[in-house]
């Protein structure tokens, strides 16, 4: 299959991760110009390390959750911005009944909060265009949490529906949004997860294998195409099964 784009400029946040890694040459083969986010000058290392063969062919950028009074700088820097692949999330998980009252509140603000400003200037720019497509990467979790996942699913659930609603508020204009629930992802938090567990994990897993960065990164790239246009306000999970039986 030949995927086509509508589309030129990707902005990705939270892209110093594995996925994100993984998805970068991958938008870029297609012939799309990604802007990969991170928080830190660490994360913009990891990822100029990380693509050295694609130098030239994508651009970095500053973003973080915590400091949303600063996104409106990526959109005036860019403002041809097509598709939002969004991966940022903070790292906060712990049973919610012991949760501290400080680190709550700041966690929500971030990752929900804050999220519904991204999605407000991205949209903004895509109305322009009349054209535009965001893809939020969610969780399993955000249906199926596990223990100490209560703010981590929560936040994951509230933000599929500010995406939901920005899909569902402005397809007649161009603008389509989804979100991805990969299961667990041999990679980044997944992975240290994943190891802990060990062949208890395999076990449960219908398919006897865990999903890779890549899997993810490729399923993405379809999402964005032209072909998955109509997959809109929806939540789609890629987790082999796992949570669909007992």
């Amino acid at each position: 299959m030949n995927l086509t784009f509508t589309g030129k400029t990707v902005l990705v946040t939270g892209a110093n991760c594995g996925i994100g890694l993984a998805l970068a040459p991958l938008l870029i083969e297609e012939g799309l110009f990604p802007i990969l986010c991170s928080r830190h000058s660490k994360g913009k290392e990891t990822i100029g390390a990380g693509l050295s063969p694609w130098a030239g062919r994508y651009g970095t950028a500053f973003f973080d959750l915590a400091c949303p009074e600063q996104m409106g700088e990526i959109f005036a820097d860019h403002p041809e911005i097509h598709y939002l692949v969004d991966m940022a999330q903070g790292d906060y998980e712990t049973l919610v009944a012991s949760a501290d009252p400080g680190r709550l509140a700041r966690y929500m603000a971030e990752n929900v909060a804050a999220r519904a400003e991204l999605v407000r200037l991205a949209s903004r720019t895509m109305v322009r265009h009349r054209f535009g497509r965001m893809i939020f990467l969610s969780s399993a979790a955000a249906g199926c949490p596990g223990k100490g996942q209560g703010l981590y699913g929560a936040s994951k659930l509230a933000a599929e529906g500010l995406y939901r609603s920005a899909g569902l508020e402005l397809g007649s204009r161009g603008i389509t949004a989804m979100g991805l629930r990969p299961g667990y992802v041999a990679s980044g938090r997944g992975e240290r997860f994943i190891e802990q567990q060990g062949q208890a994990l395999v076990k449960k897993m219908p398919g006897g294998c865990f999903i890779s960065a890549d899997e993810v990164a490729r399923a993405l790239v379809f999402f964005l195409s032209d072909t998955a246009r109509n997959f809109n306000g929806v939540a789609i999970t890629m987790d082999g099964g796992f949570t669909s039986g007992k």
